[in-house]
């Protein structure tokens, strides 16, 4: 595919008021375009220009969901560390039984952490594209 001639030599210059220019920043923002020049031309030439859409309660639901995944995480890794320091009690009968115990609920509750986070990247992934 030819890339466009990117050999642009001329210059056009406009005065606008600032109320103008942030009705055009505004427009501007709420395209996929990066540079306020490659709009403007699309703008001019007649271009197809592609208008993004955010749904802000989607927005907030995916920041909720991000905090919670922090979270979840801060307490997996807060269980960790008490496995480890059961480990530490091995000599006692009653840490030991309870040990195991506590390790396989740990265990149901990590695969459940892991398919919330999974849930989480695929969502925040899909909405931040």
């Amino acid at each position: 595919m030819e890339r466009e001639n990117s050999n642009k030599t001329r210059k056009i210059t406009i005065r606008l008021t600032p109320s103008e220019y942030t009705v055009l920043e505004s427009k501007f923002r709420t395209t996929t375009c990066r540079k306020l020049s490659e709009y403007m031309r699309k703008q001019l030439f007649g271009k197809a220009i592609i208008s993004t859409y955010r749904n802000r309660s989607l927005d907030d639901f995916v920041e909720e969901l991000i905090v919670l995944r922090n979270e979840l995480n801060a307490i997996g890794n807060n269980l960790n560390q008490t496995t480890r320091k059961l480990h530490t009690l091995s000599q006692i009968y009653d840490a030991k039984e309870w040990t195991i115990g506590f390790e396989l609920k740990q265990r149901k509750l990590f695969e459940k952490i892991n398919e919330i986070h999974n849930h989480i990247q695929k969502i925040s992934e899909q909405w931040f594209q």
